[in-house]
């Protein structure tokens, strides 16, 4: 199935709250305003973080506690939560209240099967882990799977890392601390020999190497989202495992285990935060390959792309704000479309990769061909595109490739 590139200019703009204002709140607004469609509302405590989105334009509402939260989400049609992880369960119970499609970015296991308990009664719809990882990993990952009559192997890999690493860790801060803190401490889902499991972060280090840039690869919490229960009885192994360049597991390893800051992770956020510099110039790196048969044959298919950072309305977002925002995006548009369920509970694995890669949103993971498999054949005036909107396209593609 295909979607219409800009399917709400001729409708009346749906009003969405975004809770947070930090780097992937900021990105969500830009895009949702740049592509049409929704009114855009952003909340958060921190006025500073507002002052600069009201500056641009937007309605902002300062958030001071659960009262203006409620004000926030109230008459909307969707809520967009970009707030901390532990904030995910509270803000998903205001919403199942007011009947408002509820949209998050957790990691965290806990939170999300809290929302699932919540949704079944709920008049709205409730579909937690729209980014990348979790979010589009899931997407591509069933994806991958649905192609094999039985599937001996599903690999899924996601890095998140500075083109530029200047330190031990190879690594820049370029979202959550608290969310990667999450990954490298919490047991992870997988698949062994078709049981689902608990494995422990940090483990399970491999190596291997894209184009000839060598990379490592570990055990991380949370990237599965709800694959592993989708794919019990259809898969042997299915794991996820975070990307790093050489040398990060090895630190990480000592930091977290040998020194145990593990059990003092409100430390280690200060310690990481103070030490490591944010960076805008990262890139991301997804790769996935399975294995199975198929009309009695073994094969292999693998799916891989390589997103930097790109302009938005004049501001920079990093490689990591606009592949996060986008899988929330594309969730957003597909549920406001009538093409995914409007109740209930909703896993990433509901999406299909077709439908996520033509969304005017999901082009950014579609990698070399975004703008052809977008707009094939098509010249921009009978796309109903500015001139503007096509600059951004081919600026898109060319970054892309």
């Amino acid at each position: 199935m295909t979607t219409n590139p800009n399917p709400n200019l001729n409708v009346a703009a749906r009003p969405i709250t975004i809770l947070g204002a930090g780097h992937i709140g900021f990105a969500l607004a830009l895009m949702l305003r740049r592509a049409g469609g929704y009114s855009v509302r952003v909340a958060d405590h921190d006025p500073q973080r507002l002052q600069v989105l009201h500056e641009l334009g937007f309605e902002v509402c300062l958030i001071q506690g659960a009262a203006d939260t409620h004000v926030a989400i109230a008459h909307q049609y969707a809520v967009l939560n970009a707030l901390p992880f532990h904030k995910a369960v509270s803000v998903a119970q205001m919403c199942v209240a007011a009947g408002v499609h509820y949209f998050d970015l957790t990691e965290d296991v806990r939170s999300t099967q809290a929302i699932q308990a919540l949704a079944v009664d709920a008049h709205s719809v409730l579909m937690p882990q729209c980014g990348l990882a979790p979010g589009f990993i899931g997407v591509l990952g069933h994806d991958l799977a649905k192609r094999f009559d039985s599937v001996d192997s599903l690999r899924l890999r996601v890095g998140a890392l500075p083109r530029y690493p200047s330190n031990r860790l190879g690594y820049n801060l370029t979202w959550s601390t608290e969310g990667l803190i999450n990954e490298y401490c919490n047991p992870c889902e997988a698949l062994v020999d078709g049981v689902p499991q608990q494995v422990p972060a940090l483990e399970g280090l491999e190596t291997f190497a894209i184009d000839g840039m060598a990379y490592e690869a570990f055990n991380t919490s949370g990237g599965l989202g709800t694959l592993t229960h989708t794919l019990q009885g259809r898969a042997r192994h299915v794991d996820y495992k975070s990307i790093r360049y050489p040398g990060h597991h090895a630190v990480m390893k000592l930091l977290l285990q040998d020194l145990r800051l593990a059990e003092k992770r409100g430390l280690l956020k200060d310690i990481l935060e103070g030490a490591l510099p944010g960076t805008d110039q990262d890139v991301v790196l997804v790769f996935a390959t399975a294995t199975g048969r198929r009309e009695g044959r073994w094969l292999q298919e693998s799916y891989a792309v390589r997103v930097l950072g790109d302009m938005v309305e004049g501001q920079r977002l990093s490689a990591i704000q606009r592949t996060t925002a986008a899988g929330m995006c594309v969730a957003l548009d597909l549920v406001a479309q009538g093409q995914l369920p409007q109740a209930g509970f909703i896993g990433q694995e509901q999406i299909g990769l077709g439908d996520f890669l033509a969304n005017r949103f999901g082009r950014t993971m579609a990698g070399e061909s975004a703008l052809d498999a977008l707009y094939p054949g098509i010249d921009a005036p009978a796309k109903g595109l500015t001139q503007a909107q096509v600059g951004d396209l081919q600026n898109t593609a060319a970054v892309l490739r």
